[in-house]
């Protein structure tokens, strides 16, 4: 049976190291391709792409598309100005990622945003971020872990099938304002929006945390069947 192509979203670095060498590069963490081959899919990594229409085309040959993890959301993206703990900007992968969440919706392509993904399709949708918040990250480069729980009736609840679970978390920003057609789907102990979804047919769901850095698949696998 053919495994569905799964598209996932890459870094853009400036210098990276392996062996040798020391060049620009994009990349991204084996987790996310190992997670989506671990749950019957096929990935291919999604660098950014500035050639006009770049994202419309990419979608058109995707199974499905996953928009991962990584640096904050400019603060313009969603009308607000940077406060003093947002990081750096990275504007050409918020324009990439962005184009390619609007194109998956336009075309209802199964779609799952992680982390600065489920941030990044809020932002599309016209919903706004929290730029900082405490106790959902560890040390820097270390990852934490807390309880999400979603809530009866979405989505998300029904590939969780339980109240709770741990998940494995690395991020100092959330949302905020909901955006437009989106429904949050589960929260943390401390109320912070731990999913979003959008209500329909169509697979359309955001998580924030790092379901590639655990032993988790059920998340994945929804947009694998989704995508097949």
């Amino acid at each position: 049976m053919r495994r569905p192509l799964i598209g996932i979203s890459t870094y853009l670095v400036d210098e990276a190291a392996w062996s040798h060498w020391r060049l620009p590069a994009a990349l991204l963490p084996s987790g996310y391709h190992r997670l989506v081959q671990r749950s019957g899919g096929m990935a291919a990594l999604l660098p950014p792409d500035s050639v006009p229409g770049a994202a419309h085309e990419a979608v058109a040959r995707l199974d499905g598309l996953v928009v991962a993890g990584g640096p904050d959301v400019e603060p313009g993206r969603y009308g607000a100005s940077p406060e003093e703990r947002t990081g750096p900007p990275a504007p050409e992968r918020d324009a990439w990622e962005l184009a390619l969440i609007e194109a998956a919706l336009e075309r209802e392509l199964p779609l799952l945003g992680i982390c600065r993904g489920s941030q990044l399709l809020n932002v599309a949708c016209g919903g706004t971020l929290l730029q900082h918040l405490d106790g959902h990250d560890g040390p820097p480069g270390v990852f934490a872990e807390h309880a999400v729980k979603p809530v009866p009736g979405t989505r998300l609840a029904a590939l969780l099938e339980d109240a709770g679970t741990v998940v494995p978390t690395y991020h100092h920003q959330a949302v905020d304002r909901v955006g437009e057609g989106l429904v949050v789907s589960a929260h943390a102990d401390d109320g912070t929006v731990e999913g979003l979804e959008r209500p329909g047919d169509a697979f359309v769901l955001g998580v924030q945390w790092h379901p590639e850095m655990g032993d988790d698949l059920r998340v994945m696998q929804g947009l694998v069947r989704a995508a097949s």
